[in-house]
């Protein structure tokens, strides 16, 4: 129900004028539905079930009972100086005085400057208030995520020194387990203070926000190396993996300014903040995705200790049967993870990104990240090396596609070149531009569910090693061979074309040209690139060809029905156009007998 009344809230939100009673009606069903599915989901036992429920109640008493503290300090003078004195007591006004004072004193350290410099402040502090709402939501979703779905996985049932659903690392591993616990503690904390006090705009102003979210990122810097392996020398490297981001960084733009001494100029930072906008997309990708697939790698974990065959609970199921391979996932995972980190830190701070993009030291470390990206996917995506040949394979298929249509509307262009009229160039420009961000969200949208999919496939993975299969190994694979490479090649393809989609979004292009035939080559890349998509979805989402086949009307049936409504869009407003009055009416004639007008 929850999930139905958040659909209908989007249609009725969609309506130009929408309908705001229906709105906060579904609003309401979708939030007492949630409330049931979490007291439903999330407790055993009845008298669990019944403190669940007696928390809402709480809560509104909760709210009642403010509601009937300010009413009656309001009108009943006795009242007033009653909770005045207890709040006395309870060091309350000595609180107030102090936030008074650091308010003012801020107040004033931002009201000194000049007021073009204000003005400035204030954009930057508009700027700032999206960034770090971005981040903190990031933070947020990732790390709560990876709270309740801990790394190393939990016991299957109770044992010596354990009982079922208690955290495996915490039992095999205390340290590293509080390590990654209170980090990815810090960092969710970090985020949710950081989402409720956004909307401050003096802590904006004064960078004290984006100092949090930098403690935030770093929070997850240490929760990524104590859950993502289980030695402390690979957890040094791991966070090493940053600090060379940065001092490489760092040489970069000592390198690119040693001979520089021109300002920049307005359009230049415009560029700029464009380029930021989409390298920050790239990083938060990147980010999202490797945080969680660090903690859970492909395979799964070990549920039990085995003495004879060298491992114990919590290790991953990859390190055991394939070590060379779990350590380029591994370190590929990483390199990416930490290079989307060290990006989001650099990004905060204009004095430091505006520099590093304009000497594309950040475009670097961005192609980087995106090829770690890739060789994570081959190496964990499958077992085989010759399966992690053919993806890197289908890069330069992916390349001669690209350089084919290239090809194609350049020969197009050529012929109709003579009939193209001048555009205005500022209108040229913002559409050019929408066109990229579009691409982009797109191509980010991609990755970000065909990089998960890849590793963690359709069907599970074997736990147990036998005759036919090695642990690790996807189930789908070994019972149903043929449906699972129609899935993995399909997923792959769609995966690789989103990646090099999003690399040449990343290159400027300064031919007016050269950028508009890009984005139409990449425009039917991103179409291509779907459909892969959805025969992936048609692959792995069902187990026989029958459902898969209705799979595919269903994509027939909605493109019949979007078809549909172009065309009765086309016929009314034929019709109307027909209906409207000539744009020049002709012109008035009056009668001979009495001037009337006809």
């Amino acid at each position: 129900m929850a999930f139905v009344a958040s659909l209908l809230i989007i249609v009725v939100l969609l309506d130009r004028k929408p309908r705001l009673k229906e709105a906060y009606g579904c609003i309401a069903i979708a939030l007492i539905s949630l409330i049931g599915a979490y007291t439903a989901g999330s407790c055993r036992e009845t008298d669990t079930t019944i403190y669940v429920i007696s928390l809402v109640g709480a809560v509104l008493a909760f709210i009642i009972f403010l509601q009937a503290v300010i009413y009656f300090k309001e009108k009943v003078p006795i009242v007033g100086k009653f909770i005045d004195d207890i709040r006395d007591a309870c060091f309350w006004a000595k609180i107030k005085d102090l936030h008074k004072s650091v308010s003012g004193r801020l107040q004033r350290a931002v009201s000194r400057t000049p007021s073009l410099r204000a003005i400035n402040s204030r954009k930057a502090a508009d700027k700032a208030s999206s960034l770090v709402l971005l981040l903190a939501t990031l933070a947020a979703a990732i790390t709560y995520q990876a709270g309740l779905d801990p790394p190393g996985g939990v016991w299957p049932d109770n044992g010596q020194g354990h009982m079922a659903v208690d955290p495996i690392l915490l039992t095999t591993n205390h340290g590293r387990y509080k390590a990654f616990f209170y980090c990815n503690s810090v960092a969710f904390v970090a985020s949710l203070v950081a989402i409720i006090l956004v909307q401050n705009k003096l802590l904006l102003e004064t960078h004290v926000l984006e100092a949090a979210m930098v403690l935030d990122l770093f929070g997850l810097i240490g929760a990524y190396a104590a859950g993502s392996c289980r030695d402390v020398s690979t957890s040094i490297y791991a966070m090493a993996l940053a600090g060379g981001v940065l001092v490489y960084v760092v040489i970069h733009l000592v390198f690119f300014t040693l001979d520089h001494t021109d300002t920049i100029t307005p359009q230049e930072i415009e560029i700029v903040e464009k380029r930021r906008k989409r390298l920050l997309l790239f990083a938060v990708l990147a980010a999202t995705v490797t945080y969680q697939a660090g903690l859970t790698p492909p395979g799964g974990f070990r549920l039990h200790d085995d003495g004879s065959g060298g491992y114990q609970a919590g290790d991953p199921v990859l390190l055991n049967n394939f070590p060379c391979r779990y350590t380029a996932f591994f370190y590929c995972n990483s390199v990416s993870f930490m290079l989307s980190i060290a990006l989001i830190i650099l990004l905060v701070n204009p004095h430091l990104y505006r520099p590093a993009i304009r000497s594309y030291a950040l475009a670097i470390c961005t192609a980087v990240g995106m090829f770690g990206l890739m060789g994570a996917y081959a190496a964990g995506s499958t077992q085989h090396l010759k399966t992690s040949i053919y993806i890197f394979a289908l890069v330069v298929v992916v390349l001669l596609v690209i350089a084919a249509l290239f090809l194609l509307f350049l020969n197009k262009n050529r012929n109709t070149s003579s009939q193209l009229k001048p555009e205005n160039g500022e209108d040229d420009k913002k559409t050019t531009y929408a066109k990229q961000k579009y691409l982009m969200l797109l191509g980010i949208l991609v990755p970000s569910v065909t990089y998960q999919a890849g590793l963690d496939p359709p069907g599970g993975a074997w736990q147990h090693s036998s005759e036919w299969y090695d642990a690790g190994n996807p189930v789908m694979h070994d019972n149903r061979r043929p449906r699972y490479l129609a899935f993995f090649y399909s997923n792959s393809t769609s995966f690789v074309a989103s990646i090099v989609v999003i690399i040449i979004l990343l290159l400027e292009w300064k031919d007016k040209k050269k950028r508009s035939l890009t984005l139409r080559v990449l425009s039917t890349t991103i179409v291509l690139d779907l459909l892969a998509l959805l025969v992936a979805y048609a692959a792995g989402s069902s187990r026989g060809w029958k459902t898969s086949v209705y799979v595919v009307a269903l994509i027939i049936a909605v493109l019949a029905y979007i078809a549909i409504h172009v065309i009765l869009a086309f016929l009314c407003s034929h019709h109307d156009d027909s209906s409207q009055p000539p744009a020049n009416p002709p012109p008035i004639q009056e009668e001979a007998n009495g001037g009337n007008q006809a």
